[in-house]
This record gives C-alpha cells, sequence and structure tokens, in this order.
C-alpha cells in the first residue's frame, strides 16, 4: 500500500487505513488524501485539457466529488483508479464541450491591424537557431491541431499514455472500460497522429 503524507505530528497511515478513516469524518485523513494526489490530479487535468485554469477547476470539482461520495467508496477498485476515474470523466466531459463551442478566428485583432493568433501568442521556448525554431513550432502546431481533432476518448487515452505514462490497463480501469478497448482508441489515436506527422518522423 502506498504510504501518504501526513502533518508533521501524526505517524503515516497506510492508503486503506486514511481512507477508513475519512469516511468516518477524519478531516484530517481527508487533507492527507488529497495532498497524496493534489500534484498527479493536477498535471493529468492540465496534460489533458492545456489550460491552467480549466485543470485547476477539474482538480477542486474532482474533490468535491470525492469528498461527497467517499462513503460509498467499497474499495473494489484502487482509491487511484476511483480517484482518475472521476477525473477522467470531467476532462472528457470538458473536451466534449470544447469540441460543440465555437472555434476561436485564428485572426486577431491588434494595434498593428490584424495578426495571425499563432504570432501573437508568447513563445514558450526561446531557441538561437531559427530553422529548428520554426520546425519546433510547426511540430507543436501540427500536433496540437491532430490533438484537437480527435474524439475525446481518443485524446484522453493517447495523453494518458504518453504524456501520464500510465499503462494501458491502469488507462481501461480509468475510464470504467478493458484494456483491450483502450489499446484499441490509442491505436486509432496514434494512426492519426502518425498519418498527420509524416513528414516529422
Amino acid at each position: 500500500m502506498a504510504r501518504l503524507r501526513l502533518p508533521v505530528n501524526q505517524s503515516p497511515m497506510d492508503e486503506a487505513a486514511l481512507i477508513r478513516a475519512a469516511q468516518a469524518g477524519d478531516q484530517q485523513a481527508f487533507a492527507s488524501l488529497v495532498a497524496g494526489y493534489d500534484q498527479q490530479v493536477l498535471r493529468l487535468a492540465y496534460n489533458l485539457l492545456r489550460s491552467p485554469e480549466e485543470a485547476a477547476d477539474i482538480y477542486q470539482e474532482a474533490f468535491l466529488r470525492v469528498h461527497r461520495n467517499l462513503a460509498k467508496f467499497r474499495f473494489d477498485c484502487s482509491f487511484h483508479t476511483w480517484l482518475y476515474r472521476i477525473v477522467t470523466n470531467l476532462c472528457l466531459d470538458a473536451l466534449r464541450k470544447k469540441k460543440v463551442r465555437k472555434e476561436e478566428p485564428a485572426v486577431v485583432e491588434t494595434s498593428d491591424g490584424p495578426r495571425d493568433r499563432l504570432e501573437t501568442a508568447p513563445e514558450q521556448r526561446a531557441d538561437l537557431d531559427p530553422q529548428r525554431k520554426l520546425l519546433s513550432r510547426e511540430l507543436r502546431e501540427r500536433i496540437e491541431a491532430v490533438l484537437a481533432g480527435l474524439t475525446p476518448r481518443e485524446r484522453l487515452v493517447f495523453e494518458m499514455r504518453h504524456f501520464e505514462g500510465m499503462r494501458l490497463r491502469a488507462i481501461g480501469d480509468s475510464l470504467g472500460t478493458t484494456e483491450e478497448a483502450a489499446k484499441n482508441c490509442l491505436f486509432r489515436a496514434t494512426q492519426k497522429m502518425r498519418a498527420a506527422l509524416g513528414d516529422f518522423l
């Protein structure tokens, strides 16, 4: 069992004992559960949604749901799997809503006249080699475009596998499906990515 962080004046408890204590109303135990998973949840939500604000919203909603439903947790699966299922369902909902929303215009008005939105976005990394910088930007744009074109479930599986490093079985468990279904979904997403990035590979 995983050992989770507790306040300095308390001795370590295993996860199951923490969950039982939190189910009995121990707020300190619940706070320790949150502390044990907060960075993982935030990182997963950010990797899936690419927005700090949306990731923070998902983080809050996920732990609110955990707090409201913890009494129903029966140890049929690991707490990690149960929590990730909540987070991934919330992210899937958010991705579906993004899909139906109207896309933002590619061109924005600036004081210097109309400019491409990508030109106005700040560079994540300054690179001294202009050609490499251009290729890096093209690749990043192409990857983002492919991710945006995947179904919400394909994107979720692809990001959980490649950005979170999760195993297919854990992804299947988190999505409430089988390892085989997760594998098939990943295969479809990977094929689309390869087709779009062929000249970069």
